[in-house]
């Protein structure tokens, strides 16, 4: 009867001893798995996604008039929605112009155009923009804006975080940050088709 007692608490020792080995292997599995997972698939989601965020186009809208654009939609500190447009335009007889046009919802933002709006780094840089239409636009509805871009995207040195004060109607103004991508969009598009 001893022994029995003492081969039944010896199998159930074992076999306690065996689930814990099991658990702790498959466990130790499951994390070398999920960290070689992370490890390959990481680095193929950022490609992923920055390849879907880049969004540069080239338009031929007519005869000797080509434009080169890059569109993001971004929201300002107040989560307000915006079309930020960053676009070149050549003629045949050269660049018209470099221009940043921001087009917030209609009905919620009147843009004060009057004003500049002021591109800020995180450090000491700022610029200032004032408000330009290109020949082809004659004018933009009020919850639109463009602005004279070249110079400012000429002094960026690098893909950094930006701010963009849009002044409003009323002496408000909309900050809208520009993550780094976008910005590396921009110094593409203004370094292309020089």
């Amino acid at each position: 009867m001893m022994q029995q007692r003492f081969c039944q608490s010896l199998l159930t020792g074992l076999m306690s001893l065996s689930q814990r080995a099991y658990w702790l292997l498959t466990h130790r599995f499951l994390w070398v798995g999920l960290l070689c997972g992370l490890f390959f698939s990481v680095p193929t989601a950022v490609q992923a996604s920055s390849l879907s965020v880049a969004s540069l186009h080239t338009y031929q809208e007519l005869p000797g008039q080509t434009t080169f654009r890059s569109k993001q939609s971004l929201r300002d500190r107040s989560d307000r929605s915006w079309q930020v447009i960053v676009f070149k335009r050549y003629q045949a007889d050269g660049l018209q112009g470099l221009y940043l046009r921001l087009v917030g919802f209609p009905g919620l933002v009147t843009l004060d155009t009057q004003r500049p709006l002021t591109v800020a780094t995180g450090s000491s840089l700022q610029w200032t923009a004032a408000a330009e239409l290109d020949p082809q636009t004659p004018a933009l509805p009020d919850n639109a804006g463009q602005y004279n871009f070249a110079e400012t995207l000429d002094a960026l040195k690098g893909d950094i975080p930006l701010q963009i004060d849009i002044p409003l109607s009323g002496g408000s103004i909309a900050e809208l940050v520009v993550p780094p991508y976008a910005v590396h969009e921009w110094r593409e598009l203004a370094a292309s088709h020089t």
